[in-house]
């Protein structure tokens, strides 16, 4: 019997068709997403599909100094590279139209609601 056994295991190793059976209860599923992973960042004009326009002033001024009408960079913002240059032309093109303070904010859109906070940005700066 021992000997039968022996040729039957070499035949089928020689062979490539011995196979190894694990009970699938022992195995652990292993389907859960990485928990150390950061989310992607993706800024607030890409992820709600906003789409920018000069004559939106409202949207523009979030993107304003309200003291110095200086505009926000990108490590402040959080915008990506594409959506900033857009803000920056058009807040240009609404400035040269009239619509838009170039120095200083209109005091009724003062109360606005923050897209970012200017004191805590996204990347630290030197000062």
């Amino acid at each position: 019997m021992c000997a039968m056994l022996r040729r039957f295991f070499l035949k089928n190793i020689v062979e490539n068709k011995f196979t190894l059976r694990t009970c699938s209860s022992d195995v652990p599923q292993f389907d859960m997403d990485n928990p150390y992973e950061k989310e992607k960042a993706e800024c607030i004009l890409c992820k709600y599909n906003v789409k920018v326009d000069y004559k939106n002033v409202k949207l523009l001024t979030q993107f304003q100094s309200p003291y110095t009408g200086r505009i926000y960079g990108r490590h402040i913002t959080g915008l990506c590279s594409k959506q900033q240059a857009l803000v920056e032309s058009e807040i240009v093109k609404a400035q040269s139209a009239g619509l838009m303070a170039v120095y200083l904010k209109e005091p009724c859109y003062l109360k606005d609601p923050l897209l970012f906070d200017v004191e805590k940005p996204i990347r630290p700066h030197r000062y």
